[in-house]
C-alpha cells in the first residue's frame, strides 16, 4: 500500500488545527476526499489543500514534509496505522492516541501523547512540556503505551499518567511525573527539580544523579529484574539500560510521602572503577 504524501506548502501564520490528518481517516479517503478535509486556520475553516499538496489514496500510512510546528493535533485520537513527519511539528501531536504508530525526525511541540489510551510515538529531536500528561481538570494522563524523546522534555512530563512508558534522552524540566499514578518514565539524562512530587504510584529511573525532595525516603540498593525486560524492549530504538551488578546498581527512593504515596525513584550508581 503506497503511502499518502502531504507537502507542507507554506507555514501557516496563526496555529493549523488539523485533527483530520489521521491514518483511520484516510484509509476510507480518495484523493479528492482528502484535499478537501477540513481544517482550522485560526478560526477560519479551510481545506486540507490550501495548505499541503496531496499524492495518494486510500491508505493508513501517511508522510508529512515541511516545517509542521505551526500544525497541531496530529494523529489524535488514531487507532491504526502510521503517521511519520520528515520535519517539526506543533502541540498535542497523537492526544488521545489509541493505536498505531508515529514518527517525528525533528522536534514536537507541547502534550505529546496527551491522554494517549495506546500506540507509539518517536520524537528524534526535542519534546515540549505535558508529554503523555493529563489536561487540566482531567485526573488520568497516559494510560497506555511508549513515547520516547529523543532531546529534551518540558515541564510536567507524565503528569498523572496511569500506565505506558515514556523515555528522554535529554534533560527533563522541572516536576516530571508530578501526580503521578502508574507507569515509568526513564530519564536518559536526569531532570531539575521537584522530579516525583506527589506521585502515588510507579516508577521513575534516572541514569544521572537527581536533586531529590527531602519526602523521598532512602530504601537500598539493588539491580531489579524488570529493568531487563525494559532494556529488551527498548533495545531496537537505540536505547541501552545497565542493570548489571558488576557496572553499578540503582539506589531506590520510595515516596512521595507527604500524600503519602508508593511511588518509586530509581537512580543509577555506576561502580568506581580501580
Amino acid at each position: 500500500m503506497s503511502p499518502i504524501i502531504l507537502t507542507l506548502k507554506e507555514s501557516p501564520k496563526v496555529p493549523l488545527e488539523a485533527e483530520t490528518v489521521t491514518p483511520d481517516a484516510f484509509l476510507t479517503m480518495s484523493n479528492e476526499q482528502i484535499r478537501s478535509s477540513l481544517v482550522y486556520h485560526g478560526k477560519r475553516h479551510c481545506r486540507l489543500d490550501d495548505f499541503f499538496d496531496v499524492t495518494g489514496e486510500y491508505s493508513d500510512h501517511i508522510e508529512m514534509h515541511g516545517d509542521l510546528h505551526r500544525v497541531k493535533l496530529l494523529g489524535k485520537s488514531m487507532s491504526r496505522g502510521q503517521l511519520k513527519v520528515h520535519g517539526s511539528v506543533g502541540m498535542h501531536l497523537g492526544a488521545d492516541m489509541r493505536g498505531g504508530r508515529i514518527e517525528v525526525t525533528g522536534d514536537a511541540g507541547d502534550w505529546i501523547g496527551a491522554e494517549m489510551i495506546n500506540g507509539f510515538i518517536h520524537v528524534h529531536g526535542n519534546g515540549g512540556g505535558q508529554i503523555g500528561a493529563a489536561y487540566r481538570g482531567s485526573l488520568r494522563g497516559m494510560k497506555n503505551g511508549t513515547i520516547i524523546v529523543g532531546g529534551t522534555a518540558g515541564l510536567e512530563v507524565g503528569m498523572r499518567m496511569r500506565r505506558g512508558t515514556i523515555v528522554v534522552g535529554g534533560k527533563v524540566r522541572d516536576f516530571c511525573g508530578l501526580q503521578m499514578k502508574g507507569g515509568t518514565i526513564i530519564l536518559m539524562s536526569g531532570a531539575e527539580i521537584r522530579t516525583g512530587a506527589w506521585m502515588v504510584r510507579g516508577t521513575i529511573l534516572s541514569l544521572q544523579p537527581l536533586p531529590l525532595m527531602p519526602t523521598f525516603v532512602p530504601s537500598g540498593h539493588y539491580n531489579p529484574s524488570f529493568i531487563d525486560l525494559y532494556a529488551r524492549e527498548l533495545r531496537p530504538h537505540g536505547i541501552s539500560l545497565p542493570n548489571s551488578p558488576s557496572s553499578g546498581t540503582w539506589s531506590r527512593h520510595c515516596g512521595d510521602t507527604s500524600i503519602p504515596g508508593k511511588g518509586e525513584i530509581l537512580i543509577w550508581n555506576p561502580a568506581l572503577l580501580t
